[in-house]
């Protein structure tokens, strides 16, 4: 059985950019009385404090929950309080190639954009982030644009080429994530073995965009077991599962 249960965050624990609702909230309480958790996702850590933390149960310890942001470049971990063990940022320099590529890409790619809600380009430090629609777009316009990653194809078609040197993978429902060559979920991945000591033969990881090109993809090449989910309501019928063969495995042992 598995020690450590790896989520995605948008798409796989919660609709992009929202909060987990309750009964996700409950079935990862009961999920950390067995398991350790991580969360690695593309968003900053102000992200997962409105999407996840606030959320938890306050009776919850955090202590055997991970966080990962921007895609694995940052690593947070409870110990009297949230501290980052690491963050892989961009230097100056890194981040103007990349912004000066991402927005001939774009221009070259005809994207149909006809209205946009915020700032598409986002520098989260370690991370910079395109959304197609803005960072702050309704669910239900970000849902309808591209479900079939058809546009955001091109523009990481023409960015592979311009940012060889870099990591370009596509995630949430308009987004496209750039990280530093080889920091990505699979170094998150590795990260977590080192600092846990667990190793990955006892990881799960679980994700909605494990395809090629997707942001969970990574994950793979470190020979995690991965299950590819549809949406949160997928995500929560394999949490009561694990929960209920580890909370077995436990009262078996007890007996």
């Amino acid at each position: 059985m598995k020690k450590l249960i790896i989520f995605d965050l948008d798409g796989t624990l919660a609709e992009s950019k929202s909060a987990i609702d309750n009964e996700m909230s409950l079935h990862l309480g009961q999920l950390l009385e067995v398991a350790h958790v991580a969360i690695i996702s593309g968003g900053d850590w102000p992200q997962f404090e409105k999407q996840v933390l606030d959320h938890l149960s306050k009776k919850q310890s955090p202590k055997k929950l991970f966080i990962l942001p921007t895609c694995g470049t940052k690593y947070y971990q409870y110990k009297h309080g949230w501290k980052q063990l690491y963050a892989e940022n961009f230097s100056d320099e890194e981040k103007k190639k990349i912004i000066d590529n991402l927005n001939q890409a774009v221009n070259e790619s005809g994207l149909d954009i006809k209205k946009t809600w915020g700032d598409q380009i986002e520098d989260r430090g370690s991370q910079i982030t395109f959304s197609a629609l803005g960072q702050s777009a309704p669910l239900k316009e970000k849902k309808d644009w591209d479900n079939d990653f058809a546009k955001r194809k091109r523009v990481k078609n023409r960015l592979d080429k311009s940012l060889k040197h870099f990591s370009v993978e596509m995630g949430g429902a308009t987004s496209i994530d750039i990280t530093k060559p080889g920091i990505d979920k699979a170094y998150g991945i590795h990260k977590l073995q080192e600092v846990s000591g667990i190793k990955i033969s006892e990881m799960l990881f679980i994700g909605d965009a494990l395809f090629e090109g997707g942001n969970d993809h990574p994950a793979i090449k470190t020979g995690v077991a991965c299950v590819q989910v549809r949406d949160p309501d997928e995500t929560k019928r394999i949490i009561e599962t694990i929960v209920a063969c580890l909370d077995n495995k436990y009262k078996s042992k007890k007996a």
